[in-house]
């Protein structure tokens, strides 16, 4: 059996533990928030960048949130060292708390007031533009036409200034530091528009775009509000976590005082005080106490659960019930959840074969943009036609073949998908998760952990007399041996009082025992407790005087495993039981949810070996177990769910990880998982289709620069929401 996990006496408290000074460490995370980051070009030398410093171990970017995070070896790495590696890539930084809010209101705010600007000048601009197209064929005087332009100019000249400084900021920052990105050609093209206007303009000609140059902001802007504003609220989820957090803890010292201390100054060992209806701060062990505990925002689970002395808890968790002390287990940064945090950003920023295809067409593509419109203003001027049709014609080119809508096909629908999968209690970790998923063919289902709650119960309570339960319930409330708490559970839903017992040993491998003035009790093992006989799923309660008592424990079937392997079998799916356990608890098992081809009694190499049998047979395997002594078939597998235990998450190898007690979400990540990759593939065949369209038009001259900017923010819009509707859609499983 375990080792007891020693938690200080109730009556004799115990120190706060370490010094509030944290211990040194090798590695830390730092997180910047960077200016002018607008696409995959900017995410990749934002990356490059930080990769290049020594002593960084790696760098994220989340684009939304305009922030990078960047793994360091405190000894060798500072911020400052970070911030100035941007800077010479021409991207401004400064460092932010890793878990304090993002810029998004601001950002949304900004872009407002410059859609506001564009939108109010577009419009007067536009009454102008069609007095002067009214009175051009009429009597309107060239001294009257020429009024208007100006007007138009002294309107558009500010306008365009203010609202194009997004997009001339960060293509001013891209040719800084030697690159191309999408917002250069969307620069020079609204630039070349409103330069050839006020010349056209100080020459009375009537070749006068300025109503064309304004309305093309208006529309980018809108566009980029949206494109935003989508993906923020897509990808929101993780963030989410972060309100989770309380922003500190009640820490009560050796004297028994109560200090409210910030959660970075929490070590390992203090002893916590959650009040009730108080968000739980710490991961810990619950020292003092019995509560219900909401963890639904973590967990999915909608039920509170119970908890006692001795079982853990989370942070951002709520109590629901009685105030409890909790020793702390882990710093903050280390907490589950932190730690999903970490997983669904990675989830949403990860590159996976689809993303990085999307990311190699990009980078390919943007110099394309200034070929094309080159080769359209050299063809134009070569067939004879005047410098400003030219210019016009390249004009409309550079602004219609901006990449966005490419660059947003994947990463959109991975961002939509991460957060659907999180509101369901999944979390996703391996950046090509969602897209191996989408290829499985066939399902091995570990036995206990997944298709069982792998959280053994007292099957024969019933037959246990309740002075020896009781008594066995003291011994065992010691220990965190699954056996033990499942006799403490039972006997606390019989309603019998759990003695305080003290004394207790606990002998690895053998039992519980104690010395009392009549003599020793035990509980343990059949041979430890004097049993001439040995039975899998089975303790005896060996007391001082009479005969020994039996208690027999049994895993407990997930409520749902029978229906989720119906229905995982009447899509296509071919569905077999793997399990290290023996052959009869196994045969039991897969007749109970219907699965005809099982194993028992399997080792991990036996295992691995089974499921390179099926990948030979040309089958994509999806491996389902419980993330610990399944780590290698998860690691073999094609692809590979978890329904981990919250404690596990951090060691669990698979590509992703379902919590609660159902097995039900299995089903929802592969169905998500294959509508991934049909919106993914609709997503680049929508922004081919534009392109296919529109640049040809674009170069024969049908196309204005009006026009382009339109069609150019909504092709952008169109792969966002066909992305977003992933998170409402009712998909059906098939293979």
């Amino acid at each position: 059996m375990d080792q007891a996990l020693a938690i200080p006496s109730r009556t004799a408290p115990a120190s706060a533990g370490p010094s509030v000074r944290a211990a040194v460490r090798e590695t830390e995370t730092i997180t910047l928030a960077v200016e002018h980051m607008h696409c995959g070009a900017c995410m990749r030398t934002v990356e490059g960048a930080l990769l290049e410093v020594p002593g960084v171990r790696s760098a994220r970017v989340h684009l939304s949130d305009r922030r990078v995070t960047a793994e360091v070896e405190s000894a060798r790495v500072s911020a400052e060292a970070l911030v100035e590696a941007l800077d010479s890539a021409g991207f401004k930084s400064a460092e932010i708390a890793a878990t304090s809010g993002g810029p998004m209101h601001d950002r949304d705010a900004d872009l407002t007031r410059r859609l506001g600007v564009a939108s109010f000048a577009a419009m007067n601009i536009m009454l102008l533009s069609v007095s002067v197209w009214s009175g051009a064929g009429g009597d309107m005087e060239a001294s009257v036409q020429a009024m208007f332009h100006w007007l138009s100019a002294l309107i558009a000249l500010p306008a365009v200034a203010y609202a194009g400084q997004p997009f001339f900021r960060s293509a001013a920052q891209a040719l800084k530091s030697g690159r191309l990105n999408m917002d250069v050609p969307i620069s020079l093209g609204v630039i070349l528009a409103t330069g050839m206007s006020l010349y056209q303009t100080t020459r009375a000609s009537e070749q006068v775009y300025f109503d064309a140059a304004i309305t093309l902001l208006a529309f980018l802007l809108i566009g980029r509000l949206l494109d935003q504003q989508m993906r923020t609220r897509a990808s929101s989820a993780a963030a989410n976590l972060i309100g989770l957090k309380a922003s500190a803890a009640s820490v009560i010292d050796a004297a028994g005082h109560v200090e409210r201390m910030p959660l970075r100054a929490i070590e390992p060992g203090m002893r916590i005080l959650a009040a009730a209806g108080e968000r739980i701060a710490v991961d810990g062990i619950v020292a003092f106490g019995d509560t219900e505990i909401d963890q639904a925002l973590i967990t999915g689970e909608s039920a509170p659960r119970r908890v006692r002395k001795g079982e853990p808890v989370f942070a951002g968790t709520v109590n629901l019930g009685q105030p409890i002390e909790v020793v702390a287990t882990k710093h903050d940064e280390n907490s589950l959840l932190a730690e999903i945090a970490r997983l669904m950003s990675a989830a949403e920023q990860g590159r996976g074969r689809y993303v990085r295809l999307a990311d190699r067409a990009a980078r390919i593509y943007a110099p394309a943009v200034h070929i094309l419109g080159v080769v359209t203003f050299l063809g134009w001027l070569m067939s004879g036609q005047p410098w400003q049709e030219a210019l016009t014609a390249a004009i409309a080119v550079l602004i219609i073949t901006c990449p966005c809508a490419l660059a947003l096909a994947v990463p959109a629908v991975q961002v939509a998908a991460a957060s659907r999968l999180f509101s369901k209690g999944i979390i996703l970790k391996a950046a090509d998760g969602l897209e191996r998923l989408a290829e499985i063919d066939h399902i091995v289902l570990d036995k206990t952990g997944t298709l069982t709650v792998g959280e053994p119960r007292l099957v024969n309570s019933a037959d246990v007399p309740r002075d020896m339960l009781a008594k066995a319930a003291g011994l065992a409330a010691a220990s965190r041996h699954p056996y033990s708490r499942a006799i403490v559970r039972a006997a606390s839903e019989l309603g019998i009082a759990v003695p305080g017992v003290h004394d207790v040993v606990e002998t690895a491998g053998f039992g519980l025992s104690r010395q009392t003035p009549a003599g020793e009790v035990r509980l343990g093992s059949a041979r430890w407790c004097g049993i001439d006989r040995a039975s899998d799923g089975e303790l005896w309660l060996k007391p001082v005087s009479g005969a020994p008592v039996a208690f027999r424990f049994a895993d407990k079937l997930r409520e749902d495993s029978a229906d989720t392997v119906h229905r995982l079998q009447a899509a296509g799916f071919g569905v077999e039981i793997l399990s290290g356990d023996a052959w009869a608890p196994v045969e039991i098992m897969a007749r109970a949810v219907g699965v005809e081809v099982f194993a028992g009694e399997k080792r991990p190499d036996q295992k691995i070996a089974r499921l390179d049998a099926l990948k030979q047979a040309g089958r994509n395997v999806l491996m389902v177990g419980d993330g610990l002594n399944d780590a290698p078939a998860l690691a073999a597998a094609h692809a590979s769910i978890s329904p981990a235990a919250a404690s596990d998450i951090s060691q669990t190898v698979a590509d992703a990880i379902v919590q609660g007690s159902r097995l039900a979400p299995v089903i929802e990540l592969i169905a998500v998982a294959k509508a991934s990759r049909r919106l993914a593939l609709q997503n680049f065949g929508l922004a081919i289709a534009y392109n296919v369209v529109f640049v040809p038009l674009a170069m024969a001259g049908l196309v204005t620069p009006l026009i382009a900017a339109v069609a150019m923010s909504a092709s952008s819009i169109t792969v966002t929401a066909n992305a977003i509707r992933l998170r409402s859609q009712n998909l059906e499983l098939k293979a």
